[in-house]
């Protein structure tokens, strides 16, 4: 039995009774096997004080994992390193600490990991740069870098990267998820799906054997790409036919609203404190 549960992200739900807070960013615990996995970490300390309602202190977590170097999921990491008080492997793609922009019009905002790596190196980041999938505990892998196979998930054109004082256009190529191969099917736990929910779904049937989708959870990044991969990406995923979808942070309103539409029952808002099993 694998427990998923949102520890940060764009909304609280106004039935939750706990004093959770909110922020633009994603967080995700996964408890599996005896293990905590913190699958990214927010863009501040509210990471902290929404652990500490969910009664989970930063010491109790084992390993670490950054789905991408954008400032909403790796933020939390400096205060989660300070209050921890240990050494943390943290599994990440290669390119994490890429500068990073997004660009509109004749304006340019910082969107990238707001440390460097010598920073966390001395705070007690073991980081792991990963180039293939890894299986990090049993049925749990890490995807590596996700293949771009479907022509229609072009994903968000605003992101722009600087290397070598070079800026070129950003596919955010050290996108990456956790999948779970279950008996009924893959389990995909996303951060924002960059390289394209049906090319991290293939990628994670194909790294895991599994033929068949059971269920995602986390960012979808339907919110801000255009309308053709909104629409060819509901059709692919519906022919799946997954046993539940928790969306939540980068897949918006009118996103989130048209996947309660098409999936019903089968649809979970993934707001902060909601959990899974499966």
């Amino acid at each position: 039995m694998m427990r998923v549960t949102v520890v940060v992200d764009n909304m609280v739900s106004i039935s939750d009774k706990r004093p959770l807070r909110a922020e633009h960013g994603l967080s995700l615990l996964v408890e599996h096997e005896g293990q905590t996995i913190l699958f990214d970490m927010g863009q501040s300390d509210v990471i902290l004080h929404n652990l500490s309602l969910l009664q989970i202190h930063p010491a109790d977590i084992d390993v670490l994992v950054v789905s991408h170097g954008h400032y909403d999921h790796t933020g939390g990491l400096l205060p989660l390193l300070h209050h921890g008080g240990k050494q943390y492997p943290l599994y990440a793609n290669d390119g994490i600490f890429i500068e990073r922009h997004s660009v509109s019009g004749d304006s340019s905002r910082f969107i990238g990991i707001p440390y460097s790596r010598e920073q966390l190196t001395n705070l007690g980041i073991l980081h792991k740069p990963i180039r293939e999938p890894l299986e990090i505990i049993p049925n749990l892998w890490f995807s590596g870098p996700v293949p771009r196979q479907t022509g229609y998930e072009v994903g968000d054109t605003r992101f722009v990267a600087t290397c070598d004082g070079v800026t070129c256009p950003d596919c955010v190529g050290d996108d990456g998820s956790l999948y779970h191969a279950t008996s009924k099917g893959l389990v995909v736990i996303s951060g924002c799906a960059h390289a394209g929910l049906i090319n991290t779904v293939r990628h994670g049937m194909e790294v895991t054997g599994c033929h068949k989708l059971r269920g995602w959870i986390g960012g979808t990044h339907l919110g801000p790409v255009g309308s053709e991969q909104q629409k060819k990406t509901l059709s692919a995923l519906a022919e799946l036919e997954p046993e539940f979808i928790m969306a939540n942070h980068c897949t918006g309103f009118l996103m989130l609203a048209e996947l309660q539409r098409r999936f019903g029952a089968r649809f979970i808002l993934g707001f902060v404190g909601t959990g899974i099993e499966f």
